[in-house]
């Protein structure tokens, strides 16, 4: 594949977006792969599908938790990667990009540990049974072996993105979804090695995709390259990764923190099966949020790069496109998701019992989805220009402060049970997509204005 490369300070902003978007897009689908064809070849395992898929499911809170420091160095470190490179700094941007990598490696390297210390009563803290611990166990401690595998793909791929090669970005992540959805079945059903398998495949694939980051930023092709001179760590560097990076990690350790919690009240409330429901909620909103996250990902480096180069209308511009596109698509998935509920849920089990639980489930879930485009809107603006702390406030509001409370107390509530649960999500998709949205409205615009008229 030609290595395209995308200059974000010529020709129409839109195009720019949509040149790193679309691929970006695509591998933000082969990435679902991952956990979403692992968790389809699973509920199909003869006999203990819908068991195996629940203990699998209670290990995405500390998959959540590994993605998150990808998301703390990996994008964190991307806009400022571009803005630098935007400012002419070419140096400046490497030294960024290899404290970023070393930083994931390190912290991948504590994480295998920990996890490898404390998983077992992690996992029952997290709504294990004694039926589903042996599925979890068995899939989380060969998980972990990858976790080093994991940071690298993932939190260094967006240094490919915001150098303008959204191809290559794509690229990485095919690379790893095509051959996990190759030997998933092999391992699986070939060798009989059931959740292990599937755990084994993931890993296996991730190590191509990190190998192939590697290759990418350390070859010709690169505009920055990956040095070991770049590996001294400075604190005021690492300082700056991660007060842009912290929102994306509390948005997506606060995932984890809303999963151990949604489970273990499930657990409460409705048992395994309850739990096998969310895991399945849980891989639809993956599906459905995937191409909004794509758009807003590959919008910020090039609202990133215009906004270093004070390329203000550029910027605007940039917001506005975003914005329509992600709030017609999700009223749009809104609508599909009405329409044939079913449809999503046989996708990773066939179970009656499931199905009958999850459709209600799924319509409480989703209802009002459109309401988190504006979450995601606001927050890829806010991390694009480099606005940490509205970033991390806005990712601490949706969840931590709204969605887990919810969690806990709706269930007692009016009789709910588990529907409380479930209706956690819409309630903090209204009132944090629209706090996080109208902030950014009411203050990066004007700004933007101001420095267009200066």
């Amino acid at each position: 594949m030609k290595a395209h490369q995308t200059d974000f300070s010529h020709g129409n902003v839109y195009r720019n977006i949509l040149e790193v978007a679309v691929p970006l897009t695509l591998a933000q689908l082969l990435n679902l792969l991952y956990n979403v064809v692992d968790r389809i070849y699973i509920g199909r395992i003869p006999e203990v599908g819908t068991l195996a898929l629940t203990g699998v499911g209670l290990c995405f809170p500390v998959i959540s938790l590994v993605t998150a420091f990808t998301y703390l160095y990996g994008n964190g470190g991307s806009p400022l990667c571009a803005m630098e490179r935007g400012r002419g700094n070419k140096e400046e941007a490497e030294k960024i990009m290899g404290n970023s990598f070393i930083l994931l490696v390190y912290t991948g390297l504590i994480l295998m540990l920990l996890g490898f210390l404390f998983y077992k009563p992690l996992l029952y803290l997290f709504g294990a049974s004694d039926a589903t611990f042996p599925y979890a166990g068995s899939y989380i401690r060969i998980y972990l072996l990858g976790t080093v595998f994991v940071m690298i793909s993932v939190g260094m791929n967006p240094f490919i993105n915001s150098q303008g090669f959204g191809n290559m970005g794509m690229l990485t992540v095919l690379i790893g979804a095509v051959l996990n959805i190759i030997l998933d079945p092999v391992f699986i059903f070939v060798f009989h090695m059931g959740v292990q398998g599937a755990a084994l495949a993931t890993i296996l694939s991730q190590l191509c995709s990190a190998l192939w980051v590697l290759r990418f930023l350390t070859g010709k092709r690169a505009v920055l390259k990956l040095k070991k001179e770049a590996f001294c760590l400075k604190w005021k560097r690492v300082k700056s990764i991660l007060g842009l990076g912290v929102s994306g990690f509390i948005m997506a350790f606060t995932n984890s923190l809303v999963q151990i919690v949604c489970n273990s009240t499930l657990q409460t409330f409705g048992g395994d099966i309850y739990v096998a429901v969310m895991t399945v909620l849980s891989s639809v909103r993956d599906i459905c949020t995937m191409p909004v996250m794509g758009l807003t990902n590959g919008a910020s480096p090039v609202m990133s790069f215009n906004y270093g180069e004070k390329a203000y209308d550029r910027v605007k511009k940039a917001i506005r496109f975003v914005t329509v596109i992600c709030i017609t698509y999700t009223f749009a998935a809104w609508g599909l998701l009405k329409l044939i509920p079913e449809v999503f849920i046989r996708i990773f089990n066939t179970d009656p019992g499931l199905v009958s639980r999850g459709v209600p489930a799924l319509h409480i879930y989703f209802f009002g989805f459109c309401f988190m485009a504006l979450q995601f809107t606001g927050q890829s603006v806010f991390v694009a220009l480099g606005k940490s702390k509205q970033a991390t406030f806005f990712s601490l509001l949706r969840k931590a402060i709204i969605v887990v409370p919810l969690t806990l107390v709706l269930p007692h509530v009016a009789g709910l049970g588990v529907d409380g649960v479930f209706w956690a999500e819409p309630i903090s998709n209204l009132i944090g997509g629209c706090a996080c949205f109208f902030t950014m409205l009411a203050t990066v615009m004007p700004e933007l204005k101001n420095k267009v008229q200066d």
